[in-house]
């Protein structure tokens, strides 16, 4: 990252943040926006429209990436797919035309009973990729569906709606999961996640890395294959980052989760490059131009995810936050903590705390949605009140002694941002908070404390973290500075660094978190066990064994 460390030289940095603002959105929303060609390749109207490509000319299998849904809404399911007969290709094995997919929705696996069915467009400018919203449905309800194109039929996919607004549910599953390097492994906690009976996943991000994959795979050490050389580079450009998605996407247990549950994505870093914060890239790359970089890494995001057309990029931006209510049990505000942030303090890592970091203007959400979380929070009317988001909240000490170190990527590089979001949780009347979080590969089970220099003090909510799927290769039940992080954190309770996911189960009077592990990733068929099993009561924050 590029830092000025002089106190007089990061007051002109402040100062210089509305000026910098302007900037950015000139560059994002004018003159970035043409030199990138988003604007102009948008799907045209009328005319000038790309010709249409009949479905019975498609002779291979166009469902190569699998089917997905996520963001469930009372009334609403929004489904995706992307056709790519040939994937690792640039177009993925389809000429630059338009061509139809035909969808269907179902009570019931064998669709016997179809509630809703029609058409939508696959745009040669989105690589072919298609979000279908389809409205006016039951809420609280299990449905299927399955796309159609020519001759082809793809898998069928679960999905489910929200709760109404007003019901009163008692009991809701979720899973959450982040960090998945294809290159560090193979995606085996996804083979058992697609098994679990949960109503919705939580991708908390690192969805893909812009590292490059060798012909082999990297650690799954293929003998039976070889990669194409087009991803043993790093992602830079829109081609880039498709092909990546599609290397990804290839993978059948990743498939398969998304087949069997709805997801809710949000990214962090690497989905654009490692440790980027707003319009500041990790080397030394000018603003202008790590903004085209980005630009591309969201509108591939957008492409190869089920999100809704509000999270749809406009250039270098794109509104990701958004919130989601499950009946009257649960609120989750999904965040987006990389897009708006101010740099890390003290040029990143592992630092002592200082007047960088804790300076009160420094934020890891930006303005606008941090007044947007605590509005909501003011507006809620949930049990339980739930933050999926990116980067470790609580505070986490490197050792007990004086000289400790926090990671200033986290939370911890960024106190004032988190005290005037848990202040704002205790104006709101803000009983059962919950933070779920990603990005360190590992799994976590952590009280949020109102005061972390004082561990007497009061618990105001929970932090659980899910570990990776793969990143970080087979890792461990105990790391090597587990003693160092358990005795420097009284309020970390759990601490593995297995891979897998976790479950939360949330309910009226209480809520569970199963720490879900495979004992290795560099080879496929690990079994999945419970690592940990721990619970909290309603209006009675804190972890404690199950």
């Amino acid at each position: 990252m590029n830092h000025v460390h002089d106190a007089s030289a990061h007051s002109e940095e402040l100062r210089a943040a509305a000026r910098h603002f302007d900037r950015r959105r000139f560059l994002t929303v004018t003159g970035a926006a043409a030199a990138l060609a988003f604007a102009t390749q948008l799907p045209a109207a009328g005319a000038a429209a790309a010709a249409e490509l009949d479905g019975r000319r498609v002779t291979e299998d166009p469902f190569t990436l699998g089917v997905a849904s996520g963001d469930p809404l009372p009334g609403s399911v929004l489904l995706w797919t992307r056709l790519a007969p040939r994937p690792f290709e640039p177009d993925g094995g389809l000429p630059a035309a338009r061509l139809s997919a035909h969808w269907e929705l179902a009570r019931d696996e064998h669709f016997t009973r179809t509630v809703r069915r029609g058409r939508a467009t696959a745009h040669p400018e989105f690589r072919h990729s298609v979000h279908v919203e389809v409205e006016h449905l039951d809420p609280g309800r299990e449905f299927f569906y399955r796309f159609r194109v020519g001759d082809w039929t793809s898998p069928v996919g679960r999905t489910r709606t929200a709760p109404a607004p007003w019901a009163r549910n008692s009991a809701l599953k979720l899973a959450a999961v982040s960090c998945q390097a294809y290159h560090d492994g193979y995606f085996t906690a996804y083979r058992h996640l697609a098994d679990e009976d949960v109503d919705v996943v939580f991708h908390l991000g690192d969805y893909l890395y812009e590292y490059a994959v060798n012909a082999t795979g990297g650690a799954r050490a293929y003998t039976d294959r070889t990669l194409p050389a087009v991803f043993d580079r790093e992602t830079l450009t829109l081609e880039d980052y498709r092909l990546r998605y599609a290397l990804y996407k290839s993978d059948p247990d990743l498939r398969a989760a998304h087949a069997a549950h709805p997801f809710v994505v949000t990214w962090d870093d690497h989905e654009t490059e490692n440790n980027y914060a707003g319009d500041t890239p990790e080397n030394g790359v000018p603003p202008e131009e790590f903004l085209l970089r980005r630009a591309a890494a969201y509108r591939a995001y957008w492409e190869h995810q089920p999100l809704r057309a509000p999270q749809r990029p406009e250039g270098a931006d794109m509104r990701l936050y958004r919130r989601l209510r499950f009946g009257q049990l649960a609120q989750f505000d999904i965040l987006d903590t990389r897009q708006y942030r101010s740099d890390q303090a003290y040029g990143d890592g592992w630092k002592v705390p200082g007047p960088e970091s804790e300076d009160p203007s420094r934020t890891l959400t930006g303005a606008a949605q941090e007044r947007w979380l605590l509005d909501g929070w003011r507006h809620s009317r949930a049990r339980w009140n739930v933050l999926p988001q990116q980067v470790v909240f609580a505070e986490r000490r490197d050792r007990s002694t004086a000289d400790f170190t926090l990671s200033m990527d986290s939370w911890d590089g960024y106190p004032a941002s988190r005290q005037r979001v848990l202040a704002g949780a205790r104006a709101a009347g803000v009983e059962n908070l919950m933070v779920l979080t990603g990005d360190v590969h590992v799994g976590y089970g952590l009280d949020i404390k109102a005061d972390f220099r004082d561990p007497s003090s009061r618990t105001v909510g929970t932090e659980i973290v899910a570990t990776s799927i793969t990143s970080g290769k087979n890792g461990s039940d105990r790391p090597s500075n587990y003693d160092r992080l358990t005795q420097a954190n009284p309020h970390l309770k759990f601490y593995n660094g297995r891979r897998g996911y976790v479950t939360v189960a949330l309910g009226e009077d209480g809520a569970r978190a199963d720490f879900r592990t495979v004992p290795y990733v560099t080879t496929p068929g690990a079994p999945v066990t419970t690592a940990a099993s721990f619970v909290t009561e309603a209006g009675d924050p804190g972890l404690e064994p199950a």
